[in-house]
């Protein structure tokens, strides 16, 4: 069995809980949250700690559900004590600093880091990645949407002056995507001023942007999202070769779904840190690895 610890219990720690209590070779032996003193009724009898090192059970794997900007600080303290992370950051430009930042401390503490393991960066990852090696030559267009993005909301809500936020992602085509923001203010601010702060963070400076204020932005959430991506290319010297990929999903669902897949992942490596594509995809699998091969291949 597989020791996991969640470290981070919101929208997306709730699924790992999920995900993690429906694996047959995973135990969860803790969960790590702001007031462990505050135990929803569904993590009843489950230890509950400030602290990844005040867990009684020592944890093969902490997947770690906190904000994408504190994952570097979680993921550095949790593989210095020996032990496995997995995240879901989410920053496409900062995955090579994160992974070149992580490696040296995984390798010296006999650990591995397995990051980006979300559904993109993640599984979309890998599914590009075939998509290249079947076209080496061509175009992957990544169309995202339309849905609520986890990452680019908790974004939103870090900035001052705002109370609740919800970022939508609308699918342009092309790769080129539309951010619609909704967020109810904290007194005292104003939409412009807020607005112009959200436009300005890594999250949203490179799309267009709307930042709408609602009275209720409860009333618009909706956990749905999707991916299209199409990929027009050349095939040795065969030209127009055309493969498409889609899926609508509950976005918290596959993001923990997906890390509970790495943090099995992460047991079957050698010491370092790695993202979705240097990993095996039958490492991946729970089960019989004859069984998988018989079954898959």
């Amino acid at each position: 069995m597989i020791k996991v610890a969640i470290v981070g219990y919101g929208n997306i720690g709730k699924s790992v809980f999920e995900a993690v209590t429906a694996a047959a070779d995973c135990e969860l032996v803790g969960v790590v949250r702001r007031n462990p003193a505050q135990v929803p009724a569904e993590l009843a009898g489950v230890q509950l700690a400030g602290d990844v090192a005040d867990l009684a059970v020592r944890p093969d794997v902490a997947i770690l559900c906190a904000p994408t900007r504190a994952v570097p600080e979680f993921a550095k303290q949790c593989l210095e004590l020996g032990i496995n992370t997995v995240d879901s950051y989410d920053i496409h430009g900062g995955i090579w600093d994160l992974k070149s930042s992580l490696d040296p401390i995984a390798r010296a503490h006999g650990a591995v880091s397995v990051h980006s393991a979300g559904w993109d960066p993640g599984s979309d990852s890998i599914v590009r990645a075939l998509m290249l090696a079947a076209a080496p030559k061509g175009i992957t267009y990544t169309n995202f949407g339309p849905g609520m993005s986890m990452g680019h909301t908790v974004a939103v809500k870090a900035i001052e002056g705002v109370r609740k936020a919800l970022s939508m992602t609308i699918p342009l085509g092309t790769s080129i995507h539309r951010r619609m923001v909704y967020i109810e203010l904290e007194k005292g601010y104003t939409c412009e001023e807020v607005a112009k702060k959200i436009k300005a963070d890594a999250y949203f400076a490179h799309d267009e942007t709307h930042v709408i204020e609602v009275a209720d932005v409860d009333a618009l959430h909706d956990m749905g999202h999707g991916v299209n991506m199409v990929r027009k290319g050349v095939s040795g010297i065969t030209q127009n070769q055309q493969f498409e990929f889609s899926m609508k999903i509950n976005n918290p669902a596959l993001t923990a779904q997906i890390l509970v897949s790495a943090a099995r992942a992460s047991v079957k490596q050698a010491p370092g840190a790695y993202t979705m594509i240097e990993i095996p995809v039958i490492d991946l699998l729970e089960g019989d690895r004859e069984m998988l091969i018989r079954q898959l291949v």
